[in-house]
């Protein structure tokens, strides 16, 4: 996967734009700003829409192209953000420790889902925040983004077990008009979490 997403963040061009993730703008907006920690960010557009809003922010992903984009990004919106190379398996951050953890189109290993979003959840402290938007499984029905595999995909029931450990949790299913670069053009069908630990 990672040759994948080198090759695919190599363009000049940002994969999916630069502008942030809709759902989770309008979130974050209304949290007051602290750490945050975005796993697999690939090319910064949403972690460097947070540092804009003085948020300190962490981001990893397993693409050292999508990082360099990142940073570029960053340097031409006058922002930082501390960047790292690395998978679920091998990143580690201090228990309770980021006030918000940003899940955007993070699909990952089907095998691993669960263990991987309950590791996330340990990083951050209680009153923090997630926010997740991802492709449901009905995704698989439209052309505009996202794992071609179903298992990849998520389900309303699989994010409510994978979650679980959160004291509040709003789940919603729903199609939209994506218009997020090159590869997220469309209606698609999508879920969002606001979760509170």
């Amino acid at each position: 996967m990672t040759e994948f997403w080198n090759e695919r963040y190599a363009a000049s061009e940002y994969a999916y734009g630069t502008e942030p993730n809709l759902f989770f703008r309008e979130s974050l907006e209304k949290i007051p700003p602290g750490k945050i920690l975005f796993p697999a960010e690939g090319e910064g557009r949403n972690a460097v829409f947070a540092a804009k809003l003085g948020w300190d922010v962490t981001a990893f992903d397993v693409s050292i192209e999508g990082k360099k984009k990142a940073e570029l990004l960053a340097g031409s919106n006058s922002v930082k953000i501390d960047y790292l190379i690395g998978n679920y398996d091998i990143v580690s951050f201090p228990v309770n420790h980021f006030d918000c953890i940003v899940l955007i189109f993070a699909h990952m290993n089907p095998s691993k889902r669960k263990e991987y979003h309950q590791k996330l959840i340990s990083f951050l402290r209680p009153g923090g925040v997630i926010i997740l938007e991802g492709f449901s499984k009905k995704q698989i029905n439209n052309n505009s983004g996202g794992p071609r595999d179903i298992n990849m995909l998520f389900s309303e029931n699989e994010l409510q077990s994978d979650f679980v450990l959160l004291s509040e949790l709003i789940i919603t299913e729903t199609d939209y008009n994506l218009d997020e670069g090159p590869f997220h053009q469309g209606i698609a069908s999508v879920i969002r979490i606001k979760g509170i630990k």
